[in-house]
């Protein structure tokens, strides 16, 4: 039942996240530039993110990209539960204008995309990656979705706050960010 959930979730959320926004919002938040998709890919771990339904029972969450000769990338979500268990969702990313690698949509792969494709799919930007590719910030344009990620589960708090700096100052609010749970505190709940 909690993988429906999560799977409807990004459905849901693709869906509203494509159609919430308009092409000539000069208020939008300013994307990373060109972003080398090789270097991008590989495996990322979610520090925080802004609530969302189709996450909201994620301790950890993880991020595996994988560059395809086509220009696009490969996703696969995984998101593990505080009991332990793991769920994930697998779907593609593509550049939303040929050659800007900045801005994306993803799209699952599930029944409703497949039913309905192309309408499910979400807006994907990269507003921040270090020129080591080791830490990126990534919203949506409307504000209501914020992921900090990084290569490794967690950062010295000198880094951490410099991307919290990043994200507050391209309009996203920080306070109500959700924080990765330690291995320690699931194996606690056990």
């Amino acid at each position: 039942m909690r993988r429906l959930g999560f799977l409807l979730g990004l459905c849901l959320v693709a869906l509203l996240s494509g159609c919430a926004t308009g092409g000539g919002d000069t208020l939008a938040p300013k994307t990373a530039g060109p972003v080398d998709l090789k270097r991008y890919q590989g495996k990322w771990y979610e520090l925080a993110r802004l609530p969302m339904y189709f996450q909201r029972d994620c301790a950890q969450s993880e991020a595996h990209y994988n560059a395809k000769p086509d220009g696009t990338l490969g996703v696969l979500n995984r998101c593990r539960m505080l009991d332990g268990e793991w769920i994930r969702a697998e779907g593609n990313a593509r550049p939303q204008e040929a050659g800007h690698t900045d801005k994306l949509w993803v799209e699952f792969d599930n029944w409703f995309t497949r039913l309905a494709p192309g309408v499910a799919r979400g807006e994907y930007w990269v507003l921040y990656v270090d020129s080591r590719y080791r830490t990126a910030i990534v919203g949506s344009p409307d504000r209501k979705y914020l992921w900090i990620l990084s290569r490794t589960p967690s950062l010295p708090a000198w880094e951490r706050e410099n991307l919290l700096a990043k994200a507050r100052q391209q309009g996203y609010d920080t306070n109500r960010l959700i924080w990765r749970v330690s291995d320690r505190d699931i194996a606690a709940r056990h």
